[in-house]
């Protein structure tokens, strides 16, 4: 499986990596070290705090590693006048009769919560190409989908500005 990321994704996912590696890995394994010197490990909660949070940083050093090594870069392909990645887009969804904005990322920086809609998404995957006035049908699962008509877009590019996920 291939991640598709942009360069801005990959430049701040080996920051990430960097700072795992050089500031934080020592850290967590002298918090190891000494919470070990406390004595009896099977009643000694520092210790195991200190073990699942170096655990925890070398998963995560793993993960951003096979992201990095599986990504395929992109870039964004839309014209002037369609949604495009990192493009904040406003839509009106007709069947609640309400409007709500999205802006599409890749993977690495989805927060639906926070309107941060993945490009692979099925809402993502819908709009991206589209211009303001068009009708896109939102194909959720088998059994639902939705029509939405989108109302503006916003062109913005990738300024770093948005955090990559955690876990």
């Amino acid at each position: 499986m291939h991640n598709e990321l942009t360069k801005k994704d990959i430049q701040m996912m080996r920051e990430e990596l960097d700072y795992r590696r050089i500031e934080l890995r020592p850290k967590l394994l002298e918090a190891v070290k000494e919470a070990r010197a406390f004595g009896d490990l099977s009643e000694n909660f520092e210790y195991k705090a200190a073990k699942q949070e170096k655990n925890r940083n070398e998963s995560r050093i793993r993960f951003l590693e096979n992201m990095i090594r599986t990504a395929v870069v992109i870039t964004d392909r839309a014209g002037e006048d369609a949604v495009g990645l990192y493009d904040k887009v406003t839509v009106y969804v007709e069947e609640d009769d309400e409007t709500e904005s999205y802006q599409i990322v890749t993977t690495m920086r989805q927060d639906a919560l926070h309107g941060l809609i993945s490009k692979e998404s099925p809402v993502g995957r819908a709009i991206l190409g589209k211009k303001v006035g068009e009708r896109v049908h939102i194909q959720v699962s088998d059994d639902y989908g939705y029509d939405v008509v989108i109302r503006s877009i916003e062109k913005a590019g990738d300024d770093g500005s948005i955090p990559l996920n955690g876990f």
